[in-house]
C-alpha cells in the first residue's frame, strides 16, 4: 500500500472538518476523492501534506507515519501537491516557478532532465518561460502548477480541484494530461467536483459528505450508482 490513511479526525479551531476518514491508494492508481464544496477534500489532502495536523488516526506512507513530519521533508519523500486555486508564484517567471519545484533535489543534471520532461508534457510553458507567471490564463498556471509539482518527481501527486474555472475544452486538456503522468508511472491522488470528469479517468473513488467517507468502490462502480448520479453527475 503506498498511502494508507486510517480513521482521521481534523479540527479547525472548534469546527471538526474531518470525521473518522479511512482511505487507501494503491501504487500506481488515480484515485478520486469527490463531493460538494466544504466536504473536506482539501482538509484531507492538507492532512497528507502536513498542512494540517490529525487530532487522532494515522496517516502511512510507503510504511512511514507522516503524522509528524514537518511538509518540506513530506515533498522529499516523493508527495507533492498541486493546491486549489493553482497558487503560482506570480511575480516569478515560469522558469523561475519551475525550478522552486525542483528545491528538495540536489542534482542538477536531473533536475534539467525534468525540466526537459515538464516542457515536453506541456510545450505552452516553454514558449512562456521567460514570461511572469502571472501574466498567463487560468489554463497555463494550471499547467504551471501541475509542472511545478513535477519537478519534485513525485511518487505520489495530490491534485486539489484541477478543473476549477476552466472552460470545457481546457478541461477535457489536462484530465488527459492526468492520465498520461499516470501512465508514466505517478500515483495520483484526485480531489474534483468535477465528478464526471474524476471518475472517467480514476481506478478508484470515495465520496466525502460533512467530512466523513459515505461511499467507496471503483470508478464505474460509483459513476452507476444512483444517488452518486443524482447528487453530483446532475441527474
Amino acid at each position: 500500500m503506498l498511502l494508507e490513511i486510517e480513521n482521521i479526525t481534523v479540527f479547525y479551531g472548534g469546527v471538526r472538518a474531518l470525521r473518522g476518514v479511512s482511505c487507501q491508494v494503491e501504487e500506481g492508481e488515480i484515485v478520486a476523492l469527490i463531493g460538494a464544496n466544504g466536504a473536506g477534500k482539501s482538509t484531507t489532502l492538507r492532512a497528507i501534506c502536513g498542512l494540517v495536523r490529525p487530532q487522532s488516526g494515522t496517516i502511512t506512507y510507503t510504511g512511514n507515519i507522516l503524522n509528524k513530519i514537518p511538509p518540506f521533508k513530506i515533498v522529499a519523500m516523493g508527495i507533492s501537491q498541486v493546491p486549489e486555486g493553482r497558487r503560482v508564484f506570480t511575480r516569478l517567471t515560469v522558469l523561475e516557478n519551475l525550478e522552486m519545484g525542483g528545491y528538495t533535489r540536489k542534482n542538477s543534471t536531473e533536475v534539467k532532465a525534468s525540466m526537459k520532461n515538464v516542457f515536453a508534457r506541456f510545450p505552452r510553458l516553454e514558449e512562456r518561460k521567460y514570461q511572469l507567471a502571472g501574466t498567463l490564463s487560468g489554463g497555463e498556471q494550471q499547467m504551471l502548477a501541475m509542472g511545478r509539482a513535477l519537478m519534485s518527481r513525485p511518487r505520489l501527486l495530490l491534485l486539489d480541484e484541477p478543473s476549477m474555472g476552466l472552460a470545457p475544452m481546457l478541461v477535457r486538456e489536462i484530465f488527459s494530461i492526468i492520465s498520461e503522468i499516470n501512465q508514466a508511472g505517478t500515483t495520483i491522488l484526485l480531489v474534483e467536483q468535477n465528478a464526471n470528469m474524476a471518475l472517467s479517468i480514476a481506478n478508484r473513488a470515495y465520496v466525502l459528505e460533512t467530512g466523513e467517507i459515505v461511499l467507496s468502490g471503483t470508478a464505474s462502480e460509483m459513476a452507476n450508482n444512483p444517488d452518486v448520479r443524482k447528487a453530483y453527475l446532475g441527474e
